[in-house]
């Protein structure tokens, strides 16, 4: 018997109990499905991480202000006096002192809204030096960034994130425009190109956010023109920008050192290594990632047993059909082709169906979860493989039932 013969034989086979066919083959449709999606999930989330690593920098140092009054008591915040939180001081002093920091860029950050003309846009003002596109890998899309004498000056030029200026100026050239800021008019001067990253948390500690909906300014004027309440930090956070990503924990460690000295002991600050905490995230989501395979890969088991259980009830059920192709001169082995033929059939519908499912899965979490999904084209390779491992390795046995079965026995049977 050829091949074709037998491929017809059994789709003739599976088509005669279409119900009892779908039902065997959704075990392996809802196990390929979860595959794909579980996969998809990982890999948008070790995307995003590493888009949101490039943002701040692989080989930078973050030093943040961390406010304690809400997480002790009362009587333990009175340490809060010994320390004015993080300077613009510190920040030199880094630079002065820690030989491996090649660039230090001190922040202040102010949440505000921001005016042009009948636009209104709620932004975080960033207050920083030129220092700012090479240490956070920012590029300027049109105009210029400020400099050093503007800082000197504490002129009121600012800098759009790609996201600020299309919300306040829409399609129009927005250079040498003007926009309100509080009490302040500020002059545009150069639009950030768009970085894309999507705002989180990098190992569940670090807070990225959307940098293109920023304002930037220099530092010197933000601390002169604004103010807030007293006891706040003077700055928000300080990057350092190592020259040597091999003595990243090195330098970190010097930095908390000084820092901690200067504060005089009081614990207002954190420091973290952007790379350090995607290696964190990478390793939770692997062990995610393992923990979503095997769920997916025991919907795979239960759909493989369903095949059995199914082909065993399809000899039964066709012995005496096997009985009568013995007699009229089947081999062994053709009978055994064709029950394991119609199992890999089963196996490999579900699984494309499968795949179609996991592609549509993925969208519809992107849409309304808002997470990021990505599909990989090798997960199409994996999960026709899986669907046909698992539809040899459980329909072998019946098909080797099917094919042991003696002709003369299996004429008789009722």
């Amino acid at each position: 018997m050829d091949l074709r013969e037998t491929f017809t034989l059994s789709v003739v086979g599976l088509l005669s109990h279409k119900l009892r066919t779908f039902l065997t083959m959704l075990g392996i449709i809802f196990g390929v499905a979860a595959v794909i999606a579980m996969l998809s999930i990982g890999e948008g989330a070790k995307q995003e991480s590493l888009e949101q690593i490039r943002q701040m920098g692989i080989s930078n140092i973050i030093v943040q202000h961390w406010d304690r009054e809400e997480e002790e008591d009362r009587e333990e915040s009175t340490d809060r006096n010994l320390s004015r939180g993080l300077t613009w001081a510190d920040a030199r002093a880094i630079s002065d002192i820690v030989p491996t920091a090649e660039y230090v860029t001190p922040q202040r950050e102010l949440q505000t809204r921001a005016l042009a003309g009948d636009n209104t846009f709620r932004t975080m003002l960033v207050g920083t030096t030129p220092e700012y596109l090479t240490v956070l890998n920012a590029r300027v899309a049109s105009g210029v960034f400020f400099t050093h004498e503007d800082m000197l000056e504490s002129r009121r030029v600012c800098v759009l994130g790609a996201d600020a200026r299309r919300a306040l100026f829409f399609f129009d050239d927005p250079l040498g425009a003007r926009i309100k800021i509080r009490n302040h008019w500020f002059t545009v001067i150069g639009v950030l190109e768009d970085k894309g990253a999507a705002s989180g948390k990098i190992g569940g500690v670090l807070e990225v956010r959307n940098t293109d909906e920023d304002i930037y300014v220099p530092l010197s004027t933000l601390l002169q023109r604004f103010h807030w309440e007293a006891g706040q930090s003077e700055l928000t956070q300080i990057t350092v920008k190592v020259d040597d990503p091999d003595r990243l924990n090195e330098t970190a460690q010097l930095i908390r050192t000084l820092v901690g000295r200067r504060h005089r002991g009081v614990d207002d600050f954190k420091i973290a290594i952007p790379e350090e905490l995607l290696r964190q995230s990478q390793r939770t989501q692997q062990i995610f990632n393992v923990v979503m395979g095997c769920i997916a890969g025991i919907s795979l088991v239960v759909g493989g047993i369903g095949i059995m259980n199914i082909m065993l009830a399809s000899v039964l059920e066709r012995t005496r059909e096997i009985g009568i192709r013995r007699a009229l001169g089947a081999r062994r082995r053709d009978i055994l082709y064709q029950f394991l033929v119609e199992s890999l059939l089963v196996s490999l519908t579900g699984g494309l169906v499968g795949v179609m499912l996991g592609y549509a899965v993925p969208e519809v979490i992107t849409l309304y979860a808002g997470w990021r999904t990505i599909v990989p084209a090798w997960t199409i390779a994996l999960a026709f493989g899986v669907s046909a491992t698992v539809g040899i390795g459980f329909g072998i046995y019946p098909a080797r039932q099917a094919a042991r079965l003696n002709p003369i026995d299996a004429l008789r049977y009722e």
